[in-house]
């Protein structure tokens, strides 16, 4: 009885040792590289996130094959609108966005993967605590995530559904908060009158 009762202890305290997903912050900036390498395709950017109102704005260069183009993009999912302009054609196209607002950081049903410190280990000041959790959202398209341990930052997100194919996005350079309160105007060139 006693063995029982020490293996359901046991149990109990590793079961609490499992990580429960972390909260990324809501508002923050960045640089972000994304690619696809089975679309060649690759983009770098500036990244003004806000999951609090659903909103990405991405002033990026893009590269598909050997045609570069320079964009700025901004996801309005609070409205259900993207604008669009392409910063050498002049154009602007003004969409509807049919997709749902992805959070770059560890969704609330994410399952841990694993933990590991990058950078020099042992040395203060050279290294992080990195955690990496995976999922799938309703529509079974799957997602995994690699943010910093405790503070929960992204660097690294990965998804894959049958219409995207496998898309990696590595963020840097993160400072919290939006500097700009015009970060999620659209373009003055997108205005229709």
């Amino acid at each position: 009885m006693r063995t029982v009762l020490a293996l359901l202890c046991l149990a109990v305290y590793c079961a609490a040792q499992q990580p429960v997903p972390c909260k990324s912050p809501e508002q923050w900036e960045g640089r972000i590289y994304r690619s696809d390498r089975s679309k060649d395709f690759a983009e770098i950017g500036k990244v003004s996130y806000d999951e609090t109102n659903r909103r990405v704005r991405i002033i990026e260069e893009v590269e598909i094959g050997t045609t570069r183009d320079y964009y700025d993009t901004l996801y309005l999912h609070n409205i259900n609108r993207e604008y669009k302009f392409n910063f050498k054609t002049k154009q602007c196209n003004v969409t509807m966005l049919t997709r749902p607002f992805r959070p770059f950081g560890v969704p609330p049903f994410a399952k841990f993967l694993f933990e590991a410190e990058v950078g020099a280990a042992g040395v203060p000041g050279e290294s992080l605590i990195a955690q990496t959790w995976d999922g799938e959202f309703e529509d079974k398209s799957r997602f995994i995530t690699t943010v910093t341990y405790p503070d929960c930052v992204p660097l690294n997100s990965g998804f894959y559904s049958n219409d995207t194919g496998f898309v990696q996005s590595d963020f840097f350079d993160i400072s919290l908060g939006i500097s700009d309160p015009m970060a999620f105007i659209p373009p003055q060139e997108c205005n229709t009158k």
